[in-house]
């Protein structure tokens, strides 16, 4: 006896998830290093947590519109430039099909500015509430090189990539942001030409 079986074979696309998480882990890393990078670089030249915070929150603020502005200009650049090209193509009976799988500007924009406000929280929490000025770079450079690494290491798991050599590379690199931005910052003030 013949017995029909129906299969029904689920294809994912895989590619379009991982450009989706790849944008968010670099959202997230670009928030971090960001807004720590601004907060190490005002901590050269003011020694108090209102001054660190509140350069924080407008790192914050103005990095996450950055990124959602520039994401959205972007995409919708993508998707008029795939719109063109489905009209050209006159596939009238797969033109919705196609067009339902285009990128969407919008949700673009608003992944792009969550993933870099969450990862610009993370120095501003660690920042929030330590009063002493040296503890508080302290417990700021920990926390960072914490999330760095952990972005690093998603990162190579999502890329398939050496976990340490990326993770470290992430570390290093964000380690240079924060020292450059401090060493910078700390040399305009002494040289007096800032205020």
């Amino acid at each position: 006896m013949e017995v029909e079986q129906n299969l029904e074979v689920l294809i994912v696309d895989y590619s379009k998830r991982a450009q989706w998480l790849r944008a968010a882990v670099l959202g997230a890393n670009d928030g971090l290093l960001s807004t720590s990078s601004l907060m190490m670089g005002i901590g050269a030249i003011h020694q108090d947590s209102k001054s660190m915070i509140l350069t924080g929150i407008a790192g914050l603020v103005a990095g996450a519109c950055s990124m959602a502005i520039g994401e959205f200009v972007s995409v919708y650049s993508q998707y008029d430039i795939e719109m063109s090209q489905l009209k050209r193509e006159n596939a009238t009976e797969l033109f919705e099909e196609k067009k339902k799988k285009l990128p969407s500007p919008l949700q673009a924009a608003g992944a792009s500015a969550f993933a870099f406000a969450i990862g610009a929280i993370v120095p501003l929490l660690g920042a929030a509430f330590v009063k002493d000025y040296h503890v508080r770079l302290g417990v700021m450079v920990a926390v960072v090189s914490l999330a760095l690494l952990g972005f690093g290491g998603l990162s190579a798991y999502l890329g398939k990539a050496p976990f340490v050599k990326s993770s470290l590379r992430v570390l290093i690199g964000g380690w240079l942001a924060m020292g450059i931005t401090f060493g910078f910052t700390k040399l305009v003030g002494v040289t007096g030409l800032y205020g």
